[in-house]
C-alpha cells in the first residue's frame, strides 16, 4: 500500500473514531505531528526511504489511544504492525516502532529518525501555538481528572518544560528560544517571576 492509502485507512479506522474528549490526542494532533516530522526531516536531509518510515511512525504514534491512554505507544506499535506487516519488513517495522516509542515520556530517542519524531510530537512547546495546544491538552486531562485546576496544570507544565529538551539541531536552534519565552509565561502565571 502507498502512504496515502494507509493514511486514509488509519484516519477512517482509528483516528476519526477516537473519543471526542481527546481534545489533544486526536486526528488534528496526528496531522500536526506528521507535518512537523516531514518538515524536520527536510532540515535533517533524511533519505526518501527513511522519510517513508518516519511518516508511518507519525501516523501511528497515538493510535493506541483507541484502546487506552496507558501504554498507548506500545499499543500503537502493535496496531502499526497489524496494518503494515504485509508490506514492510521486520527491520522496517522495528524502525517504525522505535520511532513511536521515542515519543513516550520521558523521551529518550536514540536515532536521528527517533529524534525527529520526538521533536515533532512536542515541537509546539517552542511555538506561538503553545497556549492554544496546551489548552486542548488541559481540557483532555480535565476530562479524566475533573478537579484538575488551572494552577495544577501550570505546575505540571512548568515541571515538564523544565525537564524537556529538544533533540534535533533545528529545534534546539529554532524552537528552544520560544520555548523559554513560553516557560516564562507559565512562571508568571504561577507568580514565580
Amino acid at each position: 500500500m502507498v502512504f496515502e492509502e494507509i493514511k486514509k485507512k488509519i484516519y477512517e479506522d482509528i483516528l476519526e473514531k477516537l473519543p471526542s474528549h481527546l481534545t489533544y490526542h486526536n486526528l488534528a494532533h496526528t496531522a500536526y505531528v506528521l507535518d512537523r516530522a516531514v518538515f524536520l526531516a527536510e532540515q535533517s536531509k533524511v533519505s526518501s526511504d527513511e522519510l517513508e518510515l518516519l511518516r508511518l511512525a507519525a501516523l501511528f504514534h497515538d493510535t493506541g489511544f483507541i484502546e487506552s491512554p496507558k501504554d498507548h505507544e506500545e499499543r500503537g506499535c502493535k496496531i502499526a504492525r497489524s496494518y503494515l506487516a504485509e508490506s514492510y519488513s521486520e527491520e522496517q517495522l522495528s524502525l517504525i516502532c522505535g520511532m513511536i516509542m521515542a515519543t513516550k515520556i520521558p523521551q529518550n530517542p536514540q536515532t536521528e529518525l527517533e529524534k525527529i519524531l520526538a521533536d515533532a510530537d512536542l515541537e509546539y512547546l517552542g511555538t506561538d501555538l503553545f497556549e492554544e495546544i496546551g489548552e486542548s491538552l488541559y481540557k483532555e486531562l480535565k476530562h479524566s481528572i475533573p478537579d484538575f485546576s488551572q494552577q495544577a496544570w501550570d505546575e505540571l507544565q512548568l515541571a515538564f518544560m523544565e525537564k524537556h529538551h529538544f533533540h534535533t539541531d533545528y529545534c534546539r536552534q529554532n524552537r528552544e528560544p520560544k520555548k523559554q519565552e513560553n516557560l516564562l509565561i507559565v512562571k508568571k502565571r504561577l507568580g514565580f517571576v
